[in-house]
């Protein structure tokens, strides 16, 4: 039987349509980086390990949640501020760890009450905006939120003063919502010392190390930067599970003791944990880090020339930063950091902590906010990682450490609360 002029032109049709459907496909152009970099980030958001927002609101507005509507780009920009939820929403981000910062000259009972008003301050930004951000306590938790649309919202501790040498308080702060402790910030604590100050502990006391036990006993998250090198190693040595830095970057391409050792990046990977990379300049990059150097030595000496008149230590140091500007720094620079703790660690221990949320003008060239996220993933999709390996980066490890602090939290959980003092172990 022959086919029918009408069939024959119907199937003459499909074959022609099928064929130019193979030949655009072969034609077609790959995504570009950023085109990856955006569908990554829609299966695989990020989770930044450290904002300073909390502090901000309240420095800014008392602590008020309603003193700048965070659903006003325009309002958070004219306010100082480099988070809102549009930009958190361009950036990809889906969780974010909102830091509970506690000034170094805040000691005892003062360090504490600094952190739980900033717990409460969280708790209120969740509550005044339910359809932008979601409280989250656990990394099942984070997914949940993260599926909802909105950013899951977690809380660490950056210093450990907020604890006022007391187990009973670290514990009391787990169960109102911490889930990491900084243990460190720019100066020693009673039982750790810090990146930036005079070492007097050799790293960690018996105090701290019972600390950091007790952490892991909790299910809580110890974070090591801000940290010296040696606390570092004396943390990896007592811990039980997984650390993390929240927002560190590579000592190797930035001297700044705040950043991480090779050595330590090794010894992370063997412990698990997770070197979250920081978005600061002077951690950065290494010029900036001398050039801040040297304009802190300028304005040691112009007030030395000028004591007690800041006003005329202010035009000498604008004249000195107009002859000495800042060198430049960008997120390529980020981008050689993740690199390097890619190299150094492995692809399963690396992620991102821009230390955003208080950055008073401390930002790379092109960058104003948490908006960037999507730009640095995009340089390294054009580096040539797999989306694989860039879901690992954004939330994906994160998410594993979580899991796995969680875990030994669990397997422990016959253990009784420790009750050390640090009268008791950190006798002199």
């Amino acid at each position: 039987m022959r086919p029918s002029p009408l069939r024959t032109a119907l199937l003459a049709t499909l074959i022609s349509a099928g064929m130019a459907a193979t030949a655009a496909q072969a034609t077609s152009a790959p995504p570009t980086p950023m085109e990856r970099a955006r569908a990554v980030l829609k299966v695989s958001p990020v989770i930044d390990g450290h904002n300073d927002l909390p502090w901000a609101l309240r420095t800014q507005f008392g602590g008020r949640s309603n003193g700048v509507d965070l659903r006003d780009e325009a309002a958070a920009r004219a306010a100082g501020l480099d988070t809102d939820f549009a930009r958190l929403k361009r950036g990809g981000v889906g969780g974010q760890f909102w830091s509970l910062w506690v000034p170094g000259d805040l000691k005892g009972p003062a360090a504490t009450v600094a952190v739980e008003k900033q717990m409460d301050l969280v708790r209120r930004l969740a509550a005044r905006y339910p359809e932008q951000m979601g409280l989250a306590f656990t990394a099942d938790e984070v997914a949940k939120v993260e599926a909802s649309g909105r950013v899951a919202s977690l809380m660490g501790i950056e210093g450990g003063e907020g604890i006022d040498d007391s187990l009973e308080v670290l514990r009391t702060l787990y169960r109102l919502g911490a889930r990491y402790m900084t243990l460190t910030h720019f100066g020693d604590t009673d039982w750790a010392d810090s990146s930036n100050g005079d070492p007097v502990h050799n790293g960690l006391t018996p105090f701290g190390k019972a600390v950091v036990k007790e952490m892991n006993r909790l299910g809580m998250l110890v974070d090591l930067s801000h940290v010296s090198a040696k606390t570092m190693s004396d943390a990896l040595d007592v811990a039980e599970a997984p650390v993390i830095f929240s927002h560190s970057s590579a000592r190797a391409l930035a001297d700044h003791p705040r950043n991480v050792p090779d050595a330590i990046l090794k010894r992370v990977a063997q412990n698990g944990g997770v070197v979250m990379v920081n978005f600061v300049p002077f951690y950065v990059s290494e010029a900036v880090r001398r050039w801040s150097a040297d304009e802190t030595a300028e304005e040691a000496r112009q007030k030395a020339l000028h004591p007690g008149d800041p006003a005329a230590v202010k035009p000498a140091m604008d004249a000195w930063r107009t002859a000495h500007p800042r060198p430049p720094v960008s997120l390529k620079d980020v981008a050689d950091h993740v690199d390097h703790v890619r190299a150094v660690a492995g692809i399963d221990h690396v992620g991102i902590g821009a230390d955003f949320g208080d950055t008073d003008g401390l930002v790379i060239d092109g960058v104003s906010g948490v908006d960037s996220y999507v730009d640095l993933v995009a340089e390294l999709a054009g580096r040539g990682w797999s989306d694989a390996d860039l879901k690992k980066l954004t939330g994906q490890n994160i998410l594993r450490v979580m899991r796995a602090v969680e875990q030994v939290a669990a397997s422990q959980a016959n253990r009784f609360p420790a009750e050390d003092r640090i009268t008791d172990l950190d006798r002199k």
